[in-house]
């Protein structure tokens, strides 16, 4: 679905990506991996549009993408979920959510797709009167996953989705975003810093330092090399 070749970019003259490439298949969870500042949201952007890459390509559903503008790419199907929580804290969830269905395709379906958010995040809908603002840290990270599900993507690129939340928390983010592949077929690509829980819930693992691609593999094979783990992942 998404394929990824020698991609450049960086900001003002400092060069960030040095030519990663990967291969995100149809209905998998594929995760980037890295320590912080190796470039890692820095390819989700550009690849994005939101980041202009110097070089390389980007193959979306066999269409050259590269230097599509980013309202284009979500038009095709493609969401970003940043890092962070950026939220409008003063209007309540239902409110954030609806903020998502704003391209034709998706407003067309957005009480469809409203619905489908609430069967994915039941605690979304007890809260949906609720102010973004004043909800815990891990309701407003889902509150952030369920507004790019509302632009209708069929690829969906989350940064740091676990970044600080507890534990518990934690192993709930990533039980959804299991339940976004399993069941409604979601393409994911996944940047993340909690090498363990990616590693249990990706189909393929890259392996991202000083902006190139250092290893590759199933999350066994990762599993399995004592080198790969200890030198990128510190586990």
């Amino acid at each position: 679905m998404l394929t990824v070749q020698d991609l450049e970019s960086g900001y003002g003259p400092m060069q960030v990506l040095w030519k990663p490439g990967i291969h995100v298949e149809k209905g998998t969870i594929t995760s980037l991996l890295g320590p912080n500042g190796v470039g890692k949201s820095t390819f989700l952007y550009t690849v994005f549009g939101s980041v202009e890459p110097w070089g390389g390509t980007i193959t979306y559903s066999g269409q050259d993408v590269t230097t599509f503008p980013t309202h284009k790419k979500v038009e095709m199907g493609i969401a970003l979920v940043p890092e962070g929580k950026h939220l409008f804290p003063d209007m309540n969830v239902y409110e954030n959510l609806s903020m998502g269905a704003y391209v034709k395709k998706a407003l067309e379906h957005k009480d469809e797709s409203m619905e489908l958010v609430y069967s994915l995040f039941p605690r979304l809908k007890e809260r949906r009167k609720q102010l973004a603002g004043s909800l815990s840290g891990g309701e407003q990270q889902m509150v952030t996953i369920a507004r790019a599900l509302m632009t209708k993507p069929e690829l969906i690129m989350l940064d740091e989705p676990s970044q600080g939340l507890a534990p518990l928390l934690v192993q709930e983010v990533f039980r959804t975003i299991e339940k976004m592949k399993e069941e409604i077929g979601l393409t994911i690509l996944l940047v993340e810093q909690n090498a363990d829980a990616a590693l249990n819930a990706a189909s393929y693992i890259y392996i991202l330092h000083e902006g190139r691609i250092k290893a590759e593999g199933t999350p066994e094979d990762i599993k399995k090399s004592a080198d790969i783990r200890e030198a990128y992942l510190g586990i």
